[in-house]
């Protein structure tokens, strides 16, 4: 391995770390790194404070791989030990907000960018840096992938996963349910029982089954994880709110469960959010091909990523562990970021399109 670039690549991270970038508010990121790239003569597209770097050599016969991780972090922990935006500086490791999720992905793939820049490929590279994904906001690769998705036709999603390849990620669907009845006194069997009613609505959606059972993901998993009612105890309850949490597959849409769910009901069903939705690699993809022939090791990523927001197939991999995320004195190891620059340049040299 080039120790240039683990040098390189911990430089920049110990450089982007000490710069805030909360979701929404990345600029001095995105102004850094349009520098970084301008003063090494590469044309950057900024949409926004999304960042787009393409090879000079686009081949337009040749099919496009998208190397997509965010520069914005979540707010940092009230139990840091140490500023976060101003870490003590470590031989083997790089403290800091944003370190770990997804810094180190974010270096590893732009100093792999850069050692394939002027190469020729089987695919052309792009390297997209997006916003606002940490809070799914409306100007990151929501926005971004409006203006990409017909240059893109494959991606891999930068996130912490121990470089191991997450060829499926569950998508996230909850549920905000109310059930209505008619208040009354306890002691007279007065009004309509709202808690009754939800009740048996839990009851049936325990019941429900999706047939179409994922290989990857297996079945959609349904839980009800909180119910709420009643103002006091001889009052029957008019209102009864419960929220089910929903683990979709990549066989539905989130609309489509909601549209199998709510006319089993008579509870009330709103989905707090429908962009949330389940990703798999297909089968016998180049992608899918390549992590088969480097051996690397396979999962189904219980987090969400940028790989929801677009439509082409991806997979995710990037140096670092998701444990790490969000957490207070957040780190990645240089180690760590040695090999997530390594993998990259290595799934990339065998990549058959």
């Amino acid at each position: 391995m080039n120790k240039e670039y683990t040098n390189n690549a911990t430089e920049l991270l110990r450089k982007l770390v000490s710069l805030r970038a909360f979701s929404g508010e990345e600029n001095l990121r995105s102004d850094f790194l349009m520098s970084y790239f301008q003063q090494r003569g590469i044309t950057v597209e900024r949409i926004g404070n999304n960042l787009v770097i393409r090879q000079p050599h686009r081949d337009s016969t040749k099919p496009t791989l998208m190397l997509n991780s965010h520069l914005d972090t979540v707010q940092p922990a009230s139990t840091y030990s140490f500023n976060p935006f101003s870490p003590p500086v470590s031989d083997t490791h790089i403290y800091g907000l944003g370190s770990n999720d997804a810094g180190a992905s974010l270096v590893s793939m732009i100093i792999c960018f850069l050692h394939f820049y002027d190469k020729k490929l089987p695919v052309n590279l792009m390297l997209a840096l997006s916003t606002e994904e940490e809070n799914s906001g409306a100007t990151g690769m929501r926005m971004l992938w409006q203006t990409l998705r017909d240059e893109v036709d494959m991606a891999l999603i930068g996130e912490p996963t121990g470089m191991k390849a997450a060829i499926a990620e569950r998508g996230l669907l909850v549920i905000d349910a109310e059930a209505k009845g008619v208040s009354g006194h306890a002691a007279r069997e007065e009004g309509v029982n709202a808690l009754y009613i939800a009740l048996e609505d839990i009851d049936v959606l325990r019941s429900v089954k999706f047939p179409k059972i994922s290989t990857v993901m297996g079945e959609v998993k349904l839980t009800v994880t909180q119910i709420q009612a009643g103002t006091q105890h001889n009052v029957i309850p008019d209102r009864c709110s419960f929220v089910v949490d929903i683990r979709p597959t990549e066989l539905y849409t989130n609309q489509e469960i909601m549209d199998i769910l709510q006319p089993r009901v008579k509870s009330t069903l709103q989905a707090r959010s429908l962009i949330n939705r389940s990703s798999a690699t297909p089968v016998d993809h180049p992608l899918l091909q390549c992590v088969e022939r480097l051996a690397i090791d396979t999962y189904t990523s219980p987090t969400t990523s940028d790989w929801m927001r677009i439509t082409c197939p991806a997979l995710k991999m990037g140096p670092g562990e998701s444990a790490r995320s969000h957490q207070a004195d957040e780190f990645i190891l240089i180690e760590e970021l040695e090999k997530g620059i390594e993998g990259y340049i290595a799934f990339i040299s065998l990549l058959k399109a």
